[in-house]
């Protein structure tokens, strides 16, 4: 049984490369993880290098130790995270968005034709206000009341959708 030496500069050397190989992570409870599995290896084996012992089995209980604690993290399922990841929103939402879209479809046919008109071109045609009122040949205000109009009577119409 080859004997550790049990000076102070050994082990703050063991203790430096093993964090070292963990950057910085791992310490001393590692580190006497690995010195009691090196005297218990030693009782029937022969070890040729203490400290490389030491260091390897000291950065595998952390390693072992770090996969045990992320393997118990418990995080709640997020439904939200689940559907960013496939790409692809629940059916139901899926659903319920389609019928509102026909429920606002509906609205814009009880809207006036100017306001539907500046309604659709500010919002579908994404056109800044100033240019559909030059594209249009009405004022920049007049604009803003027909959106606001139709954004108004659009919210009661799909009120409780």
């Amino acid at each position: 049984m080859t004997d550790v030496p049990l000076d102070k500069d050994f082990w703050h050397t063991i203790l430096r490369r093993v964090a070292r190989r963990t950057r910085g992570y791992a310490g001393e409870d590692s580190v006497q993880t690995a010195f009691l599995r090196l005297h218990s290896y030693q009782a029937s084996n022969a070890v040729q290098n203490p400290a490389a012992f030491l260091v390897q089995t000291a950065v595998n209980a952390w390693r072992d130790h770090y996969r045990h604690e992320s393997l118990l993290e418990t995080t709640p399922f997020n439904n939200e995270e689940f559907h960013a990841e496939s790409g692809t929103p629940p059916q139901d939402e899926v659903i319920i968005a389609r019928e509102r879209l026909k429920r606002v479809c509906a609205g814009l046919e009880h809207l006036p034709d100017r306001t539907r008109e500046v309604f659709l071109l500010h919002r579908v045609e994404e056109m800044k206000c100033k240019d559909i009122a030059a594209h249009l040949g009405i004022s920049h205000s007049a604009v803003e009341k027909h959106i606001a109009k139709a954004v108004r009577f659009l919210t009661e119409w799909s009120q409780g959708w």
